[in-house]
């Protein structure tokens, strides 16, 4: 079977399953979203900031606490990791500075994994930060990059193809803030989010030449996902019905 051309749903191999994103959901929190990609979809619930840092927790900066609940049955060591994952990735695109010594706890529900869930969870979790109105230096699009064995990428893999290969990585991108921020905010510390990478997991064995690869492919699938936040987030500052 050739990789290249089969795609179980017929995609072609830089093609990303449907997008969907809806904020606001929970009432209580400070910030909610749901975000899906296919089938995968996750449930994210910010509250805070609230005052006080964890142990080991720099007081005078903000901090973040990252809670994932599995679909079902308990968290394991793939789950702590993501919880870890998510969390260097929440501290890299916020703004430490502005609420120190307080913790913000983020709220990971997974409600269905149809693959490439920690991208998924990253980019619920940033549309929840954003409706929380938590300040950020950049917001991030996160992606999963798959490798088959005789070399071939694929992005935003779903389950049977996850299991299928052999290895993937996951990455972190900035996306533009500007899309998103009110006009006349300025980048924080005028960093350049454009270019770069935030946070990059890798699972299984590759090499070099394949990370980078897998860098490039996700770096310009990552245009299409900030249209996708950017249009959404446009569309409810317009909403009335928003508050």
């Amino acid at each position: 079977m050739s990789m290249d051309i089969d795609r179980e749903d017929g995609r072609a191999p830089n093609q990303l399953r449907p997008l969907a994103c809806s904020r606001n959901i929970l009432h209580r929190a400070h910030g909610s979203a749901s975000w899906s990609q296919g089938d995968t979809k996750v449930l994210v619930a910010v509250y805070g900031p609230k005052a006080g840092t964890k142990r080991n927790e720099n007081p005078e900066k903000a901090c973040f606490e990252v809670i994932w609940k599995p679909k079902t049955g308990q968290i394991g060591k793939v789950e702590r990791e993501y919880e870890m994952v998510l969390k260097k990735t929440l501290q890299s695109i916020c703004v430490l500075t502005v609420n120190p010594n307080t913790t913000t706890s983020v709220i990971v529900q997974v409600v269905h994994d149809d693959g490439s869930l920690l991208p998924c969870a990253v980019n619920a979790a940033c549309a929840a930060l954003v409706e929380a109105g938590i300040p950020m230096k950049h917001l991030a699009v996160a992606i999963c990059c798959c490798l088959a064995d005789n070399g071939y990428a694929i992005l935003d893999p779903n389950k049977i193809e996850e299991q299928k290969m052999k290895a993937f990585a996951c990455l972190v991108f900035p996306n533009s803030i500007l899309s998103v921020l009110p006009e006349g905010s300025s980048l924080v510390e005028g960093e350049p989010a454009e270019h770069g990478i935030i946070t990059s997991t890798t699972y299984g064995v590759m090499s070099v030449e394949d990370y980078f690869l897998c860098v490039e492919r996700g770096q310009a699938a990552s245009a299409s996902l900030s249209a996708f936040f950017r249009k959404n987030f446009q569309q409810s500052q317009r909403d009335p019905s928003k508050p």
